[in-house]
């Protein structure tokens, strides 16, 4: 039991230095800008969210090491609180779109390094996978929303398709199952952060920040719906015998 209490001290201590450095970034960037309250204010929310949620996540675990992986997935998601922040503060002001493509690019370039670094030490876990994910998945979310102010709601779409699956879900159990491995599903939310950088960075003249939008869009409805379809189908094929037993059961 001490050394139980050992370990989980430990992860605690991991997950406390990431609320400081999101808090130490929120820090250097709101000095560099002048950040204002909601920029502050969200900044320092998705900090304490992440704190809690990841420490109640690894006493759950009863994980014996944060590892390696964890650490690179905790500061992207402290480069993701730095851009949540931004786009926070950029419905009051401007903030420098360099500073908002930087900390988004190194995020979303660190995303294909926490994967090869849990598999090269053999440390790969569901709660790694899992935490990758959500981190992942929320800073999809923020740039639809950061995309959505120059280019409509519609982008929103982008962001929050993910979370409209999983509340789905929980009304429709047969979504839970587990999908086959993808190389064309990895692509696709690969590219979702990419290509929303690319528009948010404006870059490109409107009907040019519209289309890679809007190819994001369809490309995640493509690729979502193939799963959903495949879900469906492997339910009901799962389903046809125990139907056959209750109508031979009927029957006789």
């Amino acid at each position: 039991m001490a050394l139980n209490n050992t370990y989980d001290a430990r992860l605690q201590q991991e997950t406390a230095l990431g609320a400081g450095v999101q808090i130490l970034l929120l820090a250097l960037i709101g000095t560099a800008i002048g950040m204002g309250p909601a920029g502050w204010l969200t900044g320092l929310a998705f900090a304490i969210a992440t704190w809690a949620v990841l420490s109640r996540a690894l006493h759950r675990s009863r994980l014996r090491s944060f590892g390696a992986a964890n650490r690179v997935t905790l500061g992207r998601a402290t480069l993701v609180g730095g851009v949540t922040a931004l786009v926070a503060d950029s419905f009051q002001s401007s903030p420098p779109v360099s500073l908002f493509v930087g900390l988004t690019a190194v995020a979303l370039i660190l995303d294909g390094v926490d994967g090869k670094v849990a598999r090269r030490t053999g440390t790969s876990t569901p709660l790694g996978a899992r935490f990758d994910m959500e981190v992942d998945a929320f800073l999809i979310l923020v740039l639809s929303v950061y995309v959505s102010m120059q280019l409509g709601l519609w982008v929103l779409l982008i962001g929050g398709m993910r979370y409209v699956f999983v509340g789905a879900a929980r009304v429709w159990p047969w979504l839970t199952a587990a999908l086959p491995p993808s190389t064309a599903r990895k692509t696709v939310a690969a590219l979702q952060g990419v290509l929303l950088l690319l528009a948010g960075a404006d870059l490109l003249p409107y009907a040019g920040n519209f289309g890679v939008a809007a190819l994001a869009l369809g490309l995640l409805v493509w690729s979502f719906g193939r799963d959903v379809l495949w879900l469906y189908r492997t339910s009901r094929i799962e389903k046809a015998p125990a139907r056959r037993q209750v109508r031979e059961l009927v029957a006789s």
